[in-house]
C-alpha cells in the first residue's frame, strides 16, 4: 500500500495554474493593454466594419470598423479597477459590521445582523441596481453599488470567523491579562479569522466582475466610446444576427475571467484548510 501524498504535495498538485495564468493576461491587459492589443481602440475603418475574425483581426472589427480584441483589451482596466474598487469598499464596510458584532454581542450584534439579513434577503444585483440609480452613472458610484451589494456575505462570514476565535483560549487569555478590546481585535482576532474571510473575498470578486458588466450592459457604467466588457456586450446586441462575434467573444472573455476568479478563490480556501488554530 503507498503512503499518502503529503500536503504541501496535494497542493502543488491541484495548484490552479490555468487560473492564474489567465488572471495574469488580465492583470497584463489592465496594467499595459498596449502590449496586447494589436491596434487602437478608438481608430475607425468604416470600409472593414463589421468584419468577422480574421488574422489581422482576431475579434473582428464593430459597427465603426474598430478593432474588437483591442477595445476588450483596453476595456479590461474599466471593468477591473472597477471590481476591485468594489471590492476595497465592501471589504473595508464588512470587516467593521463583522468585527463589531462577533466580538461585541449582544444589541449591537442583533441591530447589525437584522441589517444584514434585509439585505441578504434582496438579490445583489438589484440592490447594485437601485443603489446606482440613485447615484448615477460613473465607475466610482457603480463601485460603491456593487460593493454594498456584496458586504452581506462578507459580513456574516466575518462575524462567525470572529465568533469562533474568540473563543479560543489565547483569546481569552489575553483578555485575562487585561489586553484592551481595541488591542485583541486586530493582534489576536482578525489575524486568525483572515483564511476564510480572504477565500469568499476572492469568490465575491468574480461576482462583483460579472455584477459590474452586467450594470455597464444596462448603460450605468463606463459611456461609449471608452471601451467596457459591458457596454462591448451591450453594443453588439443590434448586430448579433450578422455579427455574432461582437457579443459572443467579449462575453466568453468575461466568462473565463469569472471562472478564474472562481476556481482561485476556492484554491484559497482549500489552502487555509487545517490552518486555523
Amino acid at each position: 500500500m503507498t503512503a499518502p501524498a503529503p500536503a504541501a504535495t496535494r497542493r502543488r498538485a491541484t495548484a490552479p495554474w490555468p487560473a492564474l495564468l489567465v488572471l495574469a493576461a488580465v492583470g497584463l491587459a489592465a496594467l499595459l493593454p498596449e502590449l496586447l492589443a494589436p491596434h487602437d481602440p478608438f481608430t475607425q475603418n468604416v470600409t472593414e466594419r463589421l468584419a468577422g475574425p480574421t488574422a489581422t483581426h482576431p475579434f473582428g472589427t464593430d459597427e465603426l470598423g474598430r478593432d474588437l480584441l483591442s477595445r476588450v483589451v483596453h476595456g479590461t482596466r474599466a471593468t477591473l479597477v472597477t471590481a476591485l474598487l468594489a471590492l476595497a469598499f465592501a471589504f473595508g464596510l464588512s470587516l467593521l459590521v463583522g468585527l463589531a458584532a462577533g466580538y461585541l454581542g449582544g444589541l449591537v450584534d442583533r441591530v447589525l445582523m437584522a441589517g444584514v439579513d434585509v439585505l441578504l434577503a434582496l438579490p445583489s444585483l438589484l440592490i447594485s441596481l437601485l443603489i446606482v440609480s440613485g447615484l448615477g452613472t460613473g465607475p466610482g458610484n457603480l463601485a460603491v453599488a456593487v460593493g454594498i451589494a456584496s458586504v452581506p456575505a462578507l459580513a456574516r462570514v466575518t462575524r462567525a470567523e470572529v465568533l469562533r476565535v474568540s473563543s479560543q483560549p489565547f483569546v481569552e487569555a489575553a483578555a485575562g491579562f487585561g489586553v484592551a478590546r481595541h488591542r485583541v481585535l486586530p493582534r489576536h482576532v482578525l489575524p486568525h479569522a483572515r483564511g476564510p474571510i480572504s477565500a469568499l473575498a476572492a469568490l465575491e470578486l468574480a461576482t462583483m466582475v460579472l455584477s459590474v458588466s452586467a450594470l455597464s450592459f444596462l448603460g450605468y457604467g463606463t459611456q461609449p466610446p471608452d471601451p467596457e466588457w459591458g457596454t462591448l456586450i451591450a453594443g453588439g446586441r443590434d448586430y448579433f444576427a450578422t455579427a455574432w462575434w461582437l457579443t459572443t467573444l467579449p462575453g466568453a472573455v468575461l466568462a473565463c475571467v469569472v471562472l478564474a476568479l472562481h476556481r482561485l478563490g476556492r484554491a484559497v480556501g482549500h489552502a487555509n484548510e487545517g490552518l486555523t488554530p
